[in-house]
């Protein structure tokens, strides 16, 4: 009896490869992928036994409450605990682990996001998290810290942000809020933060050349407003700063009216040979040379010196061409100008004044004359 029932086994057997492969057929094979779902499904139990305390084998404990948690999951997710259990660190064999210095709120967050993928990053957790993640090595929530940051920049927050992102070496995004610290000034300059900065970054970002203003009174005004928010302490910097702001380009009524009658400039005696650059400047003009007497730049491009071109005439010296050009040496491009009022006129005699062209004299075309022509 046994035997005939392992021959009808066998004969199943048989009969099923038959059915699947066919005579002459290779044999087949299926393989199963769960996909994301079954991750996700695997998550969503390891975080069930977090929640009920189910295989658990070490708790954090943070700012006085106990977390659960599991080695394994811990160390999936960060390097940090990963170098813990996996070496010889003291607290890498210890049941209860005391991190210092972080909320329990956010360490919440972050095992909700080690267990569960998800997490949001918002105004008021992002900088929690990112301290968080950074001590955790966790790169890829650090990164969407960082991220959201740079969305988030704005003239009021983006020295806030500059000084954070520096406190945690994050290159790139303290250079992103250094540049738009630069590329609004204008902006930035009215609001809190900046009148809270000290006297080395203000001299740092006065003096950098990509600061983009679009006239010198602005960074006037801007100094005068940081030094009038403590004048007590900081009226002993107002000559540092000063220097740094380009007084001969200011307007020169507004100098006069504004600078010079100050009542903190005129009690610095410090700051008197800097306001005679400035009359020597506006005397002088280009014959002046500093630092201070070179535009800065403006409306996100940087002004040069070049050439311009006014009037002319044709091969022939017959007809008038009432065209200005400019000429940039260091681009070599030509860029058309506005016309010279009253161009029928010759013999123009030009010459400049800081950044004005002045014209004066001029001969009527009707007495106008060229060799071997007559009147």
């Amino acid at each position: 009896m046994h035997r005939i029932m392992k021959e009808e086994s066998s004969f199943r057997t048989s009969s099923l490869e038959n059915v699947t492969r066919g005579p002459g057929k290779e044999k087949l094979h299926m393989k199963l992928c769960s996909g994301s779902c079954h991750a996700e499904q695997i998550l969503q139990t390891l975080n069930s036994y977090r929640q009920s305390g189910i295989f658990t084998d070490v708790v954090l404990l943070i700012d006085g409450q106990e977390f659960p948690c599991h080695r394994a999951t811990l160390s999936a997710n960060s390097t940090y605990f990963r170098a813990m259990f996996g070496g010889n660190l003291k607290e890498g064999h210890q049941d209860i682990i005391n991190i210092q210095k972080i909320s329990a709120s956010t360490m919440s967050l972050l095992l909700d996001y080690m267990y569960g993928g998800n997490i949001i990053i918002q105004e008021d957790n992002v900088e929690g998290i990112l301290e968080l993640s950074d001590l955790l090595q966790i790169s890829k929530l650090r990164d969407a810290c960082v991220t959201f940051l740079e969305g988030q920049l704005h003239p009021c927050n983006c020295l806030g942000i500059m000084k954070f992102a520096d406190s945690f070496s994050i290159a790139s995004l303290t250079e992103k809020s250094k540049r738009f610290m630069l590329e609004c000034f204008v902006e930035v300059s009215c609001h809190e933060e900046f009148l809270e900065m000290g006297v080395k970054e203000l001299v740092e970002y006065l003096s950098d050349e990509q600061l983009v203003v679009p006239k010198e009174e602005v960074v006037f005004e801007a100094v005068m407003r940081w030094v009038r928010h403590d004048v007590p302490a900081r009226k002993g910097a107002l000559k540092d700063l000063l220097e740094h702001v380009r007084l001969p380009l200011l307007d020169p009524t507004y100098f006069l009216e504004k600078v010079e009658m100050d009542e903190l400039i005129q009690d610095s005696k410090e700051c008197i040979p800097l306001l005679h650059e400035a009359r020597k400047y506006y005397i002088l003009g280009n014959e002046v040379s500093s630092l201070r007497s070179r535009p800065r730049r403006s409306a996100g491009f940087f002004l040069a010196e070049v050439i311009i071109i006014i009037g002319g005439c044709d091969k022939k010296g017959l007809l008038k061409l009432p065209f200005t050009d400019l000429y940039h040496p260091k681009s070599r491009q030509w860029t058309a100008l506005s016309s010279v009022p009253g161009y029928t006129k010759s013999e123009f005699a030009a010459c400049t004044l800081k950044n004005d062209v002045y014209i004066s004299g001029e001969v009527p075309w009707t007495r106008w004359s060229l060799p071997g022509c007559k009147e």
